[in-house]
């Protein structure tokens, strides 16, 4: 049996089910849920194991409240094959007047809320669980925590072992748990095994409508390519209608990626609207990302050797992975991740935005002195244009890069971090 790696959501999980009656982890498939779930579980209903997923399906709509029996938090695994498992569940709740008592988890296809009648509201929080960090996968040596920056140390001091040949192999092997440990043209193989399920099968059970699997290799391809820029609909569109005698539609394209968006293969970045001094327009496009880089990766058919040889498709993809693991550790602070553009080009790659106001300012950079100076004065630009007689000032400026030894504050106070060291 695998040992099971700690994940940033066992500390989220604790926290929500001390809170809260039941909890939906939702997700990506193959990224963990049932498997973090089961490490709290004090017992366990599988919906779909073989030997009674008839009689789980028969009693979930003869007598709903039997399948709840058992020690608490009970875990539901694969709920949504009997969705009025919902509303028993949050009557269950109500009359127990009890908290942590279910946790339920389930492939990435949606419930059918035809059958659900109730909302959940005070009873059901919901928690969003995505592929591992590097700190997660053992990849990062944890050295420098997201939530030390906050408070803005004096010094940093973190050392990374990770080489550009290595990170080139992280960025397409993603962070899929099965992945971890796996010698490595065998870890290579999972994300384009997850990229072909997804294309044949998984986008048209997000809602139920079959789609052409060569048009949604396409549009992963145009995805895949965009990644980090706000490229809109029309220009995936017209990426798709190069290869093809009858166009997609931008609306068939706007649906390809709500399908996407709806199994959490896709998710696209919210722009940030701070308070300026000058009265520059704000891009508010969302940023176009997978939910891990691996699947980019594999629409891009590429391996780490290909990134290598071509590092502006290497440097999109760094930032893809970059960001992931910005979101995991910023759930555990609280936060949102968001990115900044302005009318005038000025950019910031990731705002790390915590529920009490507080933010930081990130900059991603493969790596050199080069790249880690335009960072710097990038973020010292967008600083000085920060209201802060409005808002509170930036909690700390870092540039993330992929490559360095060591993590340090430069003498104009942005901090420099390699990802191989980072956590939350």
């Amino acid at each position: 049996m695998l040992e099971y790696r700690p994940r940033v959501a066992d500390k989220i999980l604790a926290r929500k089910l001390e809170g809260k009656g039941a909890v939906l982890i939702e997700g990506p498939k193959w990224c963990g849920k049932t498997t973090t779930a089961e490490q709290v579980a004090g017992s366990i209903l599988y919906m779909d194991d073989p030997q009674s997923k008839e009689q789980n399906l028969t009693m979930a709509e003869l007598n709903p409240k039997r399948l709840l029996a058992g020690a608490t938090p009970r875990l539901i695994d694969e709920w949504q094959l009997a969705p009025k498992l919902w509303d028993t569940i949050r009557f269950e709740v109500d009359h127990r007047r009890e908290l942590g008592q279910f946790v339920l988890t389930g492939s990435a296809v949606p419930a059918d809320t035809r059958e659900i009648t109730h909302s959940g509201t005070g009873r059901f929080t919901w928690l969003t669980m995505r592929p591992m960090s590097l700190f997660e996968s053992g990849d990062s040596s944890g050295d420098v925590s997201l939530k030390s920056l906050f408070v803005s140390p004096e010094q940093i001091d973190g050392a990374s072992k990770i080489n550009m040949d290595r990170l080139a192999f992280l960025v397409c092997r993603g962070g899929w748990p099965q992945s971890v440990g796996m010698r490595d043209e065998i870890a290579l193989d999972q994300p384009t095994d997850y990229y072909d399920a997804v294309v044949q099968s998984d986008i048209n059970r997000a809602d139920g409508i079959q789609k052409n699997p060569e048009r949604v290799r396409r549009l992963m391809r145009s995805y895949a390519r965009h990644q980090g820029t706000p490229a809109p609909v029309t220009t995936i569109a017209e990426d798709i209608r190069a290869n093809e005698e009858s166009p997609l539609c931008e609306e068939s394209v706007t649906q390809y990626i709500n399908a996407l968006k709806r199994i959490f293969v896709v998710e696209d970045m919210p722009a940030w609207n701070p308070n300026l001094r000058s009265k520059t327009a704000i891009r508010t496009s969302d940023t176009r990302y997978f939910v891990d880089p691996s699947i980019a990766a594999a629409a891009l058919g590429c391996g780490p050797r290909d990134l290598l040889e071509d590092l502006n498709t290497f440097g999109l993809l760094f930032e893809a992975m970059c960001v992931r693991d910005l979101r995991v550790f910023a759930d555990a602070l609280n936060g949102q991740v968001y990115h900044f553009r302005d009318k005038n080009g000025l950019e910031c790659d990731a705002v790390i935005h915590l529920r009490n106001g507080s933010y930081g300012l990130v900059e991603i950079k493969l790596g050199g002195d080069r790249l880690i100076q335009e960072g710097a004065t990038s973020l010292n630009t967008l600083a000085g244009k920060i209201d802060t007689s409005r808002m509170k000032p930036p909690s700390f400026l870092m540039v993330l890069t992929g490559v360095g030894d060591y993590a340090y504050r430069r003498p104009d106070g942005v901090f420099v971090v390699p990802i191989g060291c980072l956590r939350d």
